[in-house]
């Protein structure tokens, strides 16, 4: 049985720093990250900023942004990263989902 249900992915773009939420393979959204501190040779997670989420004015307030976040954050888990959100979207988001408040890197 074939749905009409809106489908979105999440995928990461790192040659432009950032994760594309796309639905029904149209780009809506953006989450763009920059790394502000490599693992190196320490033993410490690599650092990366949460710079801006953007969805496209068409399609706001339909709850995108969150499953864009969601998946980005759930991304940076399976990386390895810490976060720094900047972005104020990313801030509120952590702050009402506590289960990724483990990914924010130290002050």
């Amino acid at each position: 049985m074939l749905s009409d249900a809106p489908v979105t992915e999440v995928t990461d773009n790192p040659h432009q720093n950032r994760f594309e939420l796309r639905l029904n393979g149209d780009l809506v959204g953006i989450v763009g990250y920059y790394p502000v501190e490599s693992a190196g040779r320490s033993r410490r997670a690599p650092v990366v900023s949460f710079l801006h989420a953007v969805i496209t004015e068409d399609f706001g307030h339909r709850g995108l942004a969150g499953i864009m976040v969601r998946s980005s954050l759930d991304a940076a888990r399976g990386y390895g990263w810490k976060v720094k959100p900047v972005c104020t979207y990313v801030q509120r988001f952590v702050a009402e989902n506590p289960q990724y408040r483990d990914l924010m890197a130290p002050e």
